[in-house]
């Protein structure tokens, strides 16, 4: 049997009006992951799969800034959000 890895996950804030950049809000592996998956879910959150980038963020502690190496990546998950999100109210 190949030994898997436990799930992660990772959820970031970003307030225009409050935050500078992205921040981590919560974190986890296991059974935390899954409930940070479930919640978004429920919560019609969008959930982007990225094994790297989670990995970056799990280094990260709860309420830290991503780092500027990450803005890039981060930047571009934020555009195709709202670009959904836009669509999502126009009826698209």
């Amino acid at each position: 049997m190949e030994n898997q890895e436990p799930k992660k996950a990772v959820a970031l804030r970003y307030d225009i009006e409050k935050d500078d950049v992205p921040v981590v809000v919560a974190k986890g592996r296991g059974l935390i992951a899954e409930n940070i998956a479930r919640l978004a879910e429920q919560s019609q959150v969008p959930i982007r799969q990225d094994k790297q980038l989670a990995d970056y963020l799990m280094a990260l502690e709860i309420y830290q800034e991503i780092p500027p190496e990450l803005y890039g990546v981060v930047a571009e998950i934020l555009a195709f959000i709202y670009r959904m999100d836009q669509g999502y109210q126009k009826g698209l």
